[in-house]
């Protein structure tokens, strides 16, 4: 009991700012597969305050606009080559599970590849402590790394 409490007075007292980013090499159906956790409340406020408007993304009025917002900013802020070609992600959809907001794309046509670069600045005009962890498989092959706001960039050869 006292360790959840300490862990709860943690998280209200220093909170953290957390995304993690998974980008999976398909090879069954030649395509990359990628998806996005940020904490629903941090994507929320970075959402109104990139479009100017008030949102609720756990429960949408619109979840067609909420849609087309998170597909803006993540492409915006997430910008992914695999051997030097940027790639053209198609947005599959969002969900919410606890705390956090979950976004997945995919691109297809996408058979072997050597080098993934990756530049990711998500949330990091809401918080200048903003850590964002990326995971990358490519051949069952798995290679992690972090980067802290300012920093953006990565990459991973295979």
């Amino acid at each position: 009991m006292l360790q959840l409490l300490l862990i709860s007075w943690f998280r209200i007292f220093h909170p953290f700012y957390v995304s993690v980013t998974e980008i999976k090499q398909n090879p069954s159906n030649h395509s990359i597969e990628i998806s996005c956790r940020m904490f629903y409340d941090d994507l929320e406020k970075a959402l109104e305050k990139q479009y100017h408007m008030q949102l609720d993304i756990v429960k949408p009025k619109d979840k067609a606009q909420i849609n087309k917002l998170i597909n803006d900013y993540v492409k915006k802020h997430l910008i992914i080559r695999a051997d030097g070609k940027p790639l053209n992600l198609s947005f599959i959809g969002y969900e919410i599970q606890e705390d956090g907001a979950w976004s997945y794309f995919e691109v297809k046509g996408i058979n072997a590849v050597k080098e993934v670069q990756v530049h990711d600045d998500l949330l990091y005009e809401q918080h200048p402590e903003q850590i964002n962890m990326m995971h990358v498989i490519v051949n069952n092959q798995r290679k992690s790394t972090k980067v802290d706001n300012p920093d953006a960039d990565a990459n991973f050869k295979f």
